[in-house]
């Protein structure tokens, strides 16, 4: 069912809305007539004739520059080999998805019907005017070195073979460090490689490369040991060649430093790595199952640094480390090759940045403390956002250096500042948040579990391994529509307040939420007649212990779902008044948005403390908050009520906190713009800062823009967050989509792992779900 449900999901996600996971979007206005004139004809004409008097300046008056071809024939996809050209054609915009998100780099995917490298060069080649380079992909060896060469010779813009320089890169930098801390010498080390295709043979050249020896490897392909006998090696396997013909696998692991893997699964045994040398390195790379376990390897022997191409265990050797970064640099200095010297900065890029202080939101998406140089921790994390300003400058560097760069960089720090402003880097917040979730993940109650995105939902949250859903409803109705549409709930709790067996936990619910609310206007009798519904019980779930969040208001109004909240967990100590926000996903980073949902008219008291609970709040995402206090004044220029209540509001928060960085009250425009900021209001501390944060006057204000923001804006909204419940209980927007509940969820578990008290890992790991999860993972 597993299968079957990543099956659909999939289908459903490269199908729904547009098919397909990428599109052209303008970047000029394209609006009136004029805009079209000067798009088009006639005004076209005048950038194709300055092209024609000088081909260079095809970048400046085009994209070429920041257009990546991601090329492919479909003979080696994935792990599912020759499968054509149109069927590789979802991985293709899959790899121009990571170029785009993770290095803004624009990509064109183009499958080739053509097996031939020959005919394959010849019609790449004639692609160059479009592209400032050239990523091919999943191209079967022998051929994908030739076409690779060729294309280097030939043409006049970068050409990478990922699938064989990627790990290559990753794993180098990988092997530098993991020497460094075994103390051994890259020229020293006796190496084996099981694997003879295009990345390992990559691997093996990179390596010597960095120091290491030709006479110190010995590798294996499918046909055994590459030995001076055999007649059907190539000039480069050709010097990796030993002279024992009868070489096996275990027989060459006898007193080996290094063991890299890029074959197939479970072909190494403990013994073979115990029989290594002292203080052995093992790279097992096959994917999804490594030539031997990572709990077999560490069990082994206590000396060993173990690497994997998977995400679940320390040390993944990730392409998506490399290929981004390489390209945006050589794009940069319109490089006309990628050569070895820069792929050689790349490895010793990423191997100093695994050496410096790890930033807090990589720690928080990786749920670690402190992460720090050592054999759990020899290359950097994929979420690293430090990775675009290490890795791409490098490279750039290199290529002037070798004089293949066309441009030239003079002020470095300015181009590092460029870098992370093209992404809004903090975008990353759902990726590290939602990984965050995956390392600790709780147990979150669904109160609206008789809807189908809500059942949607739970079973992405369980697969991913986010959180462990307990539903409320009538168990009969739940099935039937889980069987309707394919939804395994076979380890899901599920848990109907009216029926008979849960009386006894009703009972017990109804008695400590009488007592709660026994002097406010409840008797008994209606005490245990709201305990029948979904969402008091559900927080009386999350009070006592049993769950650790509640997810509810797809279908209910909001005072419906808060007001439950409020009475069975109340507020946190110190909280005279909850409020609402948002986390608006915008081009330019996260938007946090307050207060939104709750409080009509608040006092300028009140205006403080929410804006000082958004803080916290922003601080929990690992961000630093830049709060903008809005008005429709900008720094008195209205003397109206209004706009001295966001004044004092203001004054009331630098006072609690003058280590905010806060002003106002000011118009949402001028929070965003710079220039003006600076040139007219220098006084304030918003000058030269990127606002994050925006707090409304009043709910009217608050709730107008984050709609707009969402479906005039384009932004994703995640929300409503509800600040300053003692407990996490979260509300949905009415009709959110699967896509927000699961985000909404993300927010929930993180936020149980920060505030909750109570530690339930234990009576996780004893259910089913977490069970069948570690099951699923190895």
């Amino acid at each position: 069912m597993v299968k079957k449900l990543i099956k659909a999901e999939a289908l459903e996600y490269h199908a729904s809305g547009k098919p397909g996971k990428i599109e052209v979007i303008p970047t000029k206005e394209a609006k009136t007539q004029r805009d079209l004139s000067l798009a088009y004809s006639p005004g076209v004409a005048e950038p194709c004739k300055e092209i024609h008097q000088n081909t260079e300046d095809v970048y400046k008056y085009t994209a070429k520059g920041n257009l990546v071809a991601v090329i492919s024939n479909g003979t080696a996809v994935l792990g599912l080999g020759d499968i054509g050209a149109e069927a590789s054609k979802p991985v293709m915009e899959g790899k121009g998805v990571l170029f785009k998100i993770f290095a803004d780099i624009d990509v064109f995917d183009i499958e080739i019907n053509e097996k031939d490298p020959k005919k394959m060069v010849e019609i790449i080649k004639a692609l160059e005017p479009t592209f400032g380079g050239i990523n091919l992909e999943d191209i079967k060896a022998p051929e994908c070195f030739y076409i690779e060469q060729t294309l280097r010779e030939q043409l006049n813009i970068p050409v990478m073979h990922d699938d064989q320089h990627g790990t290559a890169i990753i794993s180098g930098s990988a092997l530098l460090n993991a020497l460094e801390l075994q103390k051994k010498k890259i020229d020293k080390v006796k190496l084996v490689v099981n694997g003879a295709g295009a990345a390992a043979m990559a691997c093996a050249q990179l390596y010597v490369a960095l120091g290491a020896r030709y006479e110190n490897f010995t590798l294996f392909d499918k046909d055994g040991v590459l030995h001076k006998g055999r007649t059907d090696l190539d000039e480069t396997k050709q010097k990796f060649a030993v002279n024992d013909s009868n070489l096996t696998l275990a027989d060459a692991m006898k007193g080996a430093d290094v063991f890299l893997g890029l074959s197939v699964g479970n072909v190494v045994s403990q013994d073979m790595i115990k029989g290594m040398a002292k203080n052995p390195i093992v790279f097992a790379m096959a994917n999804p199952d490594p030539e031997i376990s990572y709990e077999d390897a560490v069990a082994s022997r206590s000396d060993i640094i173990m690497a994997t191409g998977r995400s679940d265990y320390p040390n993944q050797v990730n392409n998506v480390l490399g290929f981004p970064y390489i390209f945006r640099g050589a794009l940069d200095v319109r490089a006309r090759r990628i050569n070895e010297q820069m792929k050689l900065a790349a490895v010793h890029a990423l191997a100093e940045l695994a050496k410096k202080p790890v930033p807090d939101i990589v720690n928080m998406a990786y749920n670690q403390r402190n992460m720090v140089f050592g054999p759990e921790y020899i290359i950097p994390k994929p979420l690293d956002p430090r990775l675009l300003e290490t890795v791409a400058p490098a490279v750039a560097k290199a290529a002037i250096e070798t004089g293949v760069a066309q441009k030239l960089i003079e002020d470095w720090d300015t181009y590092k500042l460029e870098l992370n402003k093209r992404l809004g880097l903090d975008n990353q917040i759902m990726r590290v948040l939602g990984n965050k979730a995956k390392k600790d993940p709780k147990r979150v109650v669904f109160a609206e579990a008789d809807n189908l995105k809500i059942l949607k939902a739970a079973s992405i949250i369980y697969e991913d391994g986010i959180g462990y859903p307990i539903l409320l409803g009538k168990a009969d109705k739940i099935r039937q529509i889980a069987v309707e549409n394919h939804i395994d709930l076979s380890d899901f709790p599920i848990i109907d307040p009216q029926s008979e067996e849960m009386e006894h936990k009703l009972a017990h619910f109804s008695e400590l939420f009488f007592k709660k609310r026994q002097r406010k206007g409840l008797n008994y009798y209606e005490s245990k007649k709201r305990m029948r519904e979904r969402n008091h019980f559900g927080c009386m779930m999350v009070e006592t212990g049993e769950a650790d969040a509640m997810i509810s208001g797809l279908t209910k109004n909001y005072a419906e779902t808060i007001r439950p909240a409020l009475q069975c967990i109340g507020t946190a100590d110190g909280v005279k008044k909850i409020a609402g926000m948002y986390l608006m996903l915008t081009k330019k980073g996260p938007l946090f948005l307050a207060d939104t949902t709750v409080n009509f008219n608040p006092t300028a008291e009140e205006l403080a403390e929410i804006t000082l609970m958004t803080a916290q709040e922003v601080r929990n995402f690992n961000l630093v908050p830049r709060i903008a206090m809005l008005s429709y004044s900008n720094f008195g220029s209205s003397d109206s009520p209004e706009a001295k209540l966001v004044a004092e509001a203001t004054r009331i928060v630098k006072e609690r906190d003058p280590s905010l960085i806060v002003d106002g009250e000011m118009q949402a425009w001028l929070a965003f713009d710079h220039k003006v900021m600076k040139d007219n209001y220098p006084f304030s501390s918003l000058v030269n800062e990127d606002v994050n944060t925006l707090i409304f006057p009043n709910l009217a204000a608050g709730n107008v823009a984050y709609n707009l923001l969402e479906d005039v804006g384009g932004a994703d909204a995640i929300g409503p967050v509800l600040l300053g419940l003692k407990k996490p209980v979260h509300i949905l927007q009415l009709g959110s989509s699967v896509r927000s509940i699961v985000n909404m969820a993300i927010i929930a578990v993180t936020d149980a792992q920060m505030r909750c008290n109570i530690d339930t890992k234990k009576a996780i790991q004893d259910t089913p779900w977490w069970k069948r999860l570690k099951k699923n993972k190895k």
